[in-house]
């Protein structure tokens, strides 16, 4: 048995937030029943309609792993006949999109899931989950743009958040430079909005992790299925990891 908004979340349609909400005006059924409260329990039996559409059961919880490369839009399809990262990712899974999005010129780590709840976690602001960019600049970089930056600079939407810089490297005879740079919003375009505001063009942009997710050596263009341990630290990261049994008690002899 789970909570019904849950449920909900987890079949995509929306965040739990947002089922509580429809539940509580009315739009949720379950065998054929109005619901209007979001805390009722629900088996996998149960026949359960959104707005009159009925949803399918969730599948197992599936988290994959895609090393995005360039000229890829991040959406399940594009009208304007581009390649996306659904070509990328694996058949067979049903429910599965990407989490967030990766412009057309980034490359680096997306995640897909079928887990809707852990997917509006993974985007929504309030877990302030970090994620680390691999960020090549044209020309040299002051130290004054690197405490800009790391303060916080204003692009569309208001202030970043403070940023974490490392590993400052010029590259060749200073026409580029390279750093680690390390966020923990997801604003559209915004590593690339926060060098333009500090006069820094990007050039090569590729993020290397997501929260306790590494990319790692995984070759571009291909896509694994995250291992168990990761998967729990994933949700553990959201505030989605499941309590853990109590201990058994011991017989005293």
């Amino acid at each position: 048995m789970e909570w019904l908004s849950r449920r909900i979340a987890s079949s995509g349609v929306c965040s739990r937030r947002k089922a509580s909400e429809a539940i509580r005006e009315g739009r949720v059924s379950v065998n054929g029943n109005r619901v209007t409260e979001p805390s009722t329990r629900v088996g996998p039996d149960d026949v359960v309609e959104f707005d009159g559409a009925r949803l399918s059961m969730p599948q197992n919880r599936v988290v994959l792993a895609l090393n995005k490369p360039k000229g890829y839009v991040s959406t399940m399809s594009d009208t304007h006949g581009r390649r996306t990262v659904m070509d990328l990712a694996p058949q067979g899974f049903v429910g599965l999109k990407p989490v967030g999005r990766l412009d057309k010129d980034t490359e680096g780590l997306l995640l897909f899931t079928n887990d809707g709840e852990l997917a509006n976690r993974l985007l929504h602001p309030r877990y302030e989950l970090a994620k680390v960019y691999e960020v090549v600049v044209r020309g040299k970089v002051a130290d004054a743009t690197i405490v800009r930056l790391e303060k916080g600079v204003w692009i569309e939407g208001g202030r970043t958040s403070p940023a974490k810089i490392s590993r400052i490297e010029t590259l060749g005879d200073g026409a580029r430079t390279r750093f680690l740079l390390e966020i923990h919003e997801g604003r559209k375009r915004q590593v690339r909005s926060m060098c333009a505001a500090v006069g820094a063009l990007v050039v090569e942009l590729r993020r290397l992790s997501i929260g306790p997710i590494r990319l790692g050596r995984l070759p571009k263009g291909a896509c694994r299925k995250l291992t168990h341990q990761e998967v729990e630290a994933l949700l553990e990261s959201v505030g989605l990891a499941e309590a853990a049994p109590p201990p058994k008690s011991r017989r005293r002899k």
